[in-house]
């Protein structure tokens, strides 16, 4: 009877020790798995999106003539290319025919910042210049009804001029067909933009190519800060930015080897665009203002008739 008692005992103590051994177990290994999960994400989410909102949002600061801003990464080399076929519905770059912009040799351009506050968030003016080959151009100019000859583009009603200028400095046939400007180039040819400030004022230019900034080499947009013009002084951006003291030179090459192409979509290949800021605090006024004010009426409407429905 006794040592019946006796094995019941030890058994008894023998499960109480087995279940307090796994439970303990169980719970380290838990606190464990919670414990690691945000190190191996390097940053819990809330504190990393925060993060990139404050680099991306470096106050007033933008880049002087040939300057970036603080918050203006450089332009990424482009990737090696792909051999794996695209599935989206945009053709091939390298079925395309016509030019595009490669990513140049290494030119020095050093830059410094200033500081540039803007009096708007839209620009008071825009630029759009489009570029190809002689035959390109030709084809496109057939689609307007007139054209004419010219060698830059006037912007914010001539307050800043815009041109595409060679290796020598000397500007590249620009054809003028309805709306559009339309500029001759030749593949493997360096070209510069140069914009010439005809004013007392500074402005802020951003600028892209093929649908990427200059500065930062990505997708353009006209929040993202440019480049300083100060008043009556010409400048000249040479290529993607590398870094505060070097730029990858524009040259003319075949769609499929331009820097869009290379880095995502040649859906934008063959366009330049420049948005004009003026400066918070400055009396500067763009001739589109002085014009519509000047043109404004004051009996806009005219109540003896009807007038029909906007359709």
């Amino acid at each position: 009877m006794v040592s019946t008692k006796k094995i019941w005992l030890f058994l008894c103590l023998v499960l109480v020790l087995a279940g307090c051994g796994g439970g303990v177990g169980g719970s380290g290994g838990g606190a464990k798995s919670a414990g690691n999960a945000p190190e191996a994400q390097g940053y819990p989410p809330a504190q990393y999106a925060a993060e990139s909102v404050s680099s991306q949002s470096s106050g007033p600061r933008t880049a002087s003539i040939g300057a970036t801003a603080d918050a203006a990464q450089p332009s990424p080399a482009p990737p090696p290319r792909s051999e794996e076929k695209s599935t989206s519905r945009e053709p091939s770059p390298d079925s395309r025919p016509g030019l595009g912009t490669e990513w140049g040799e290494t030119r020095t351009s050093r830059v410094h910042d200033v500081t540039f506050v803007r009096d708007s968030s839209r620009p008071f003016a825009l630029a759009t210049l489009h570029y190809n080959d002689r035959r390109g151009v030709d084809a496109m100019a057939n689609l307007a009804a007139q054209r004419e000859t010219r060698h830059d583009v006037p912007a914010g009603g001539g307050a800043v001029t815009i041109a595409i200028k060679d290796a020598s400095g000397n500007p590249l046939e620009a054809v003028r067909a309805g709306d559009r400007t339309l500029v001759v180039g030749q593949a493997g040819q360096r070209y510069s933009v140069v914009l010439t400030n005809h004013t007392s004022h500074r402005f802020e230019s951003v600028v892209t190519v093929d649908g990427l900034d200059v500065i930062n080499g990505k997708p353009g947009t006209a929040e993202n800060r440019g480049y300083v013009l100060l008043p009556f002084a010409t400048l000249e951006i040479e290529g993607f930015r590398q870094s505060s003291n070097a730029v990858a030179a524009f040259r003319f090459a075949a769609v499929g080897e331009s820097y869009a192409a290379q880095t995502g979509s040649a859906r934008n290949v063959g366009v330049i665009g420049v948005a004009l800021f003026g400066e918070r605090g400055d009396s500067f006024v763009s001739q589109s203002e002085l014009r519509m004010r000047d043109t404004a009426s004051p009996f806009p409407a005219d109540p003896r008739f009807a007038q029909p429905p906007r359709r």
